[in-house]
C-alpha cells in the first residue's frame, strides 16, 4: 500500500499494506510541499506519475462514452489518454489564464462528468490561473457538484506563476495533482495527489487491484530529494533560469510582431496559419517545434515552442528565422 497509511487509521482493506516509518516521512513532506500553496491536505495518496492517476480515477469514475472537458488546445498525451479509455473529449478554449468560464459552462450543459485542467504551466499555451479567473471557474462549477475536477499542477516548482488552486472551496469532488519528472527526472514516474475523500477511496482501491502500491524504493529516492536543501536550491535555481529563457523568447517574438503566448511555464504557443510550412521552414533553419494539431481539437492552428533548452542569445536567432519562416509562408501558401 502507498506510504500515506503510515500513521493512519487505516481501512480494513489497507491494513496488511502498510509501509514503513520512514517513508511515512514522504506524506508529511508532500503536506509540507503543497499547504503553503493552499492546497487542502486531509487526504494524500501517490501514484506512478500523473498520467498513471488521471488515468486510474476517469476509468473508475466514467463510462464509455462519457464526457470529459478538456483544454483546447491541450496536453497530447492526456488527450490521447481520454480517447484511449472509451471517453469523449469536450473541448474547453483556454487563454493565458487557463480555462475560459464560458466554455467550461458550455461543456457543463453539454453533460461533460470530469473536467481536467492545469492551474498553471498550461501545455502547450502556457497559461495561468489569475485569482479573478480561478473564482470564476470555482463558481461555474458549484453549478456541478457531481463533476470531478482534476488539476494537474505538472510543473509546480518551476511553473514561474503562483498555485490559484480551484482544490476545495466548495467543490465537493476533486483531486490536486503533482509530478516530479519536470525538475526532479523524468525516470522518476511518481506523483502525489490531494483530494477529498471519497475520492482518496476510490482511487486506493484500484490501486490494490493493480500495482498494489507505489514502489518503496522509488519513494525513499523522492523523499530523499524532496528533503534535500542542495536539490531545493538548484530547483529554485532552474525555475529562475526558465522565467528567463520564456521572457526572453516571448520578448524576442512580440518585437517582430509574431503573437505568441506563454504567461508561464517552459512553452509557447504561437498561432499560425499553416503548421506545416511553419514547422518544416523552420526545421531548414535548424529548428524543431511542435506541430499544433497534435494539442488541439477545436482551437485554430498554431506550434508549440519548448524554451527549456533556449538561451536568451538563441531566442534572438529563432525569432529571426521565425519571421522570416511566416514571410516565405505567405508568399507561398497565403498565410
Amino acid at each position: 500500500m502507498v506510504a500515506r497509511r503510515i500513521g493512519c487509521t487505516a481501512p480494513p482493506w489497507a491494513r496488511s499494506h502498510r509501509s514503513t516509518p520512514r517513508l511515512a516521512r514522504l506524506e508529511d513532506a508532500v503536506r509540507e510541499w503543497l499547504r503553503p500553496e493552499g492546497v487542502p491536505v486531509d487526504n494524500v495518496t501517490f501514484a506512478h506519475g500523473a498520467l498513471d492517476l488521471i488515468g486510474r480515477l476517469l476509468s473508475v469514475e466514467l463510462r464509455p462514452g462519457d464526457g470529459v472537458a478538456m483544454e483546447d488546445p491541450g496536453y497530447h498525451h492526456l488527450l490521447d489518454l481520454v480517447a484511449a479509455l472509451g471517453l469523449r473529449v469536450v473541448p474547453v478554449a483556454v487563454d493565458d489564464e487557463g480555462v475560459r468560464p464560458d466554455e467550461l459552462r458550455e461543456a457543463l450543459h453539454a453533460g461533460v462528468r470530469a473536467l481536467v485542467c492545469s492551474p498553471r504551466a498550461q501545455n502547450p499555451y502556457g497559461g495561468r490561473f489569475s485569482t479573478a479567473r480561478r473564482d470564476e471557474l470555482v463558481a461555474v462549477l458549484r453549478d456541478r457538484p457531481d463533476v470531478l475536477v482534476v488539476e494537474n499542477d505538472h510543473a509546480s516548482a518551476v511553473a514561474q506563476a503562483p498555485l490559484r488552486t480551484l482544490a476545495g472551496h466548495g467543490l465537493p469532488r476533486w483531486v490536486h495533482v503533482r509530478t516530479v519528472s519536470k525538475f526532479l527526472g523524468t525516470d522518476l514516474r511518481w506523483a502525489a495527489a490531494a483530494c477529498d475523500a471519497t475520492t482518496l477511496a476510490r482511487h486506493d482501491r484500484r490501486l490494490l487491484l493493480t500495482s498494489g502500491w507505489v514502489s518503496h524504493l522509488l519513494q525513499e529516492t523522492v523523499l530523499g530529494l524532496m528533503t534535500d536543501e542542495d536539490t531545493r536550491a538548484l530547483v529554485a535555481r532552474a525555475e529562475e533560469r526558465y522565467g528567463v529563457r520564456r521572457s526572453a523568447a516571448l520578448r524576442e517574438l512580440r518585437e517582430r510582431g509574431i503573437e505568441a503566448h506563454g504567461a508561464s511555464g517552459m512553452n509557447l504557443w504561437v498561432p499560425v496559419r499553416d503548421e506545416s510550412a511553419v514547422v518544416n521552414g523552420l526545421r531548414s533553419h535548424g529548428w524543431w517545434v511542435a506541430a499544433g494539431a497534435r494539442f488541439r481539437t477545436a482551437a485554430g492552428p498554431g506550434v508549440r515552442i519548448s524554451v527549456s533548452d533556449l538561451e536568451p542569445a538563441d531566442a534572438v536567432r529563432l525569432a529571426s528565422d521565425f519571421a522570416g519562416v511566416l514571410g516565405e509562408s505567405e508568399a507561398t501558401y497565403g498565410g
